[in-house]
């Protein structure tokens, strides 16, 4: 079966960084879109970032744009998400997910990683 597994999380301090990573295994990693979206405790999951299946193109969130750089590596089968500058804001459970088609919801999610910035 599908499987994405989250790491990487954890509690910083604002203005310091995290890079979390999602390994994937149980699809052909390079077919899917791969992406990441975030969900702060009483909000809606929201869009984070997404790369291509080839990496050709990566779009962001407005929030996150110069901040984030998403990157993947389809020989390891694992996407990336490099957050710097993390504010308290970005506070959020973050998730990866996989996509075949750039529309739609995802087609496998991951469990999340939590990720705190206290100020």
């Amino acid at each position: 079966q599908v499987q994405l597994v989250e790491s990487g999380g954890g509690l910083v301090q604002a203005g310091d960084s995290l890079r979390l990573s999602c390994a994937a295994s149980g699809l052909t990693f390079s077919r899917y879109i791969m992406g990441w979206f975030r969900q702060a405790p009483g909000k809606e999951r929201e869009f984070v970032a997404h790369m291509a299946a080839s990496g050709s193109y990566t779009y962001y969130a407005d929030s996150v744009k110069g901040r984030f750089t998403i990157s993947r590596d389809n020989a390891r089968n694992t996407v990336y998400l490099q957050m710097n500058s993390l504010k308290p804001e970005d506070t959020a459970t973050y998730y990866c997910a996989a996509r075949r088609t750039s529309v739609g919801k995802p087609d496998y999610w991951g469990q999340g990683t939590q990720v705190t910035v206290s100020s």
